[in-house]
């Protein structure tokens, strides 16, 4: 049996994986299950950038993803902590349509 999947925009997967990781750790009150859901989503954006540009544009995106996480705490301290994460996730999800857009 062949299952087929729904091809999900690795763009899309990595700014959820940013916005979900900070609702799970604000709404359950335990920040490492929020950080499970951003690795999750994070080595799954990997992946696909991985498959559809190569390994030094998986590697780049993947700092970035890593970087806007990062980036999103003091950026809270100035928007605040929702407009941070938007912010922070649009930012990745453009970087992420350009390269692998490029790749095609």
């Amino acid at each position: 049996m062949v299952v087929a999947m729904a091809k999900v925009p690795a763009a899309a997967v990595a700014a959820s994986g940013l916005v979900g990781g900070y609702g799970v750790a604000r709404w359950t009150k335990k920040r490492p299950l929020g950080g499970v859901a951003l690795a999750a989503a994070g080595s799954l954006a990997a992946y696909e950038w991985n498959r559809q540009a190569g390994p030094r544009a998986a590697g780049a995106l993947t700092v970035a993803y890593v970087a806007a996480f990062a980036g999103s705490h003091p950026l809270a301290k100035k928007l605040g902590a929702w407009p941070a994460v938007f912010t922070v996730a649009g930012g990745v999800a453009a970087a992420s349509w350009a390269v692998t857009r490029r790749a095609r």
